[in-house]
C-alpha cells in the first residue's frame, strides 16, 4: 500500500462509527455522571435542608393544631405551585411546638386534623394519630413524623429541603449524641 492510497470505504465507515459511538455514549455519561456527583452540591447547587420560617409565633395560638404551609428551599422553576408543602403546627405553650410532615407513616397520604376528637386521621387506610402526633390505630407501626423546629426572632422555623423520615431521625439523634 502506497502513501498516497486513499482509505478505503470500510475504514471510512469504521471510523464513522466509532465516532459516532463516542458522542452517543459522552451525551449519555452526562446525566450518569451528574447523577452520582449530585449529593456532594444538593439540588441546584444548595444544601438539602436549610431553615424555612413559617411564620409568627402569633399565628399559632397555645392549645391549637393549624396547618401551615412553607415553599420548599429546593425548588425548580417548573415546580410551581407543587414546590408549597403543608404542615401541621401543634403549639403546646409558650414556644414548645410539634411540626408534623403532612403525611401519613404508613403510605405516605395526607393526614387532616380533626379538633373535635383532637385527632390526625388519614382517609387512605384509617391510621389514626394522637394530638401529639403518636399512634392511635390503624396500619401506621409508628407516629407522625416531626420537622426539626426553632423559635428565631419571634419566628418560628424548621429544617426543612427533604421530608422527615426514620433516617433522618436516626441522623438527628446520632448527632445530638456525639461530638462529630
Amino acid at each position: 500500500m502506497s502513501e498516497t492510497q486513499q482509505p478505503t470505504r470500510r475504514t471510512m465507515l469504521t471510523r464513522l462509527g466509532i465516532l459516532l459511538n463516542a458522542g452517543i455514549g459522552a451525551v449519555l455519561a452526562v446525566p450518569v455522571v451528574s447523577y452520582i456527583l449530585s449529593p456532594l452540591r444538593g439540588k441546584n447547587g444548595k444544601p438539602y435542608n436549610q431553615w424555612v420560617r413559617l411564620g409568627p409565633l402569633e399565628q399559632f395560638p397555645e392549645g391549637e393544631t393549624r396547618l401551615a404551609t412553607f415553599r420548599n428551599p429546593v425548588v425548580r422553576p417548573w415546580d410551581g405551585q407543587t414546590a408549597d408543602i403543608p404542615c401541621w403546627v401543634r403549639r403546646i405553650e409558650g414556644e414548645q411546638f410539634q411540626v408534623f410532615a403532612i403525611n401519613c407513616a404508613h403510605l405516605g397520604c395526607p393526614v387532616r386534623w380533626f379538633a373535635a376528637s383532637g385527632l390526625f386521621m388519614c382517609p387512605c387506610h384509617g391510621g389514626v394519630y394522637y394530638a401529639d402526633g403518636s399512634r392511635a390505630s390503624g396500619p401506621p407501626e409508628r407516629g407522625l413524623f416531626e420537622y426539626e423546629h426553632k423559635v428565631e426572632d419571634g419566628q418560628l422555623a424548621i429544617l426543612a429541603g427533604q421530608l422527615p423520615t426514620l433516617a433522618a431521625e436516626n441522623r438527628t439523634a446520632r448527632r445530638k449524641t456525639c461530638d462529630c
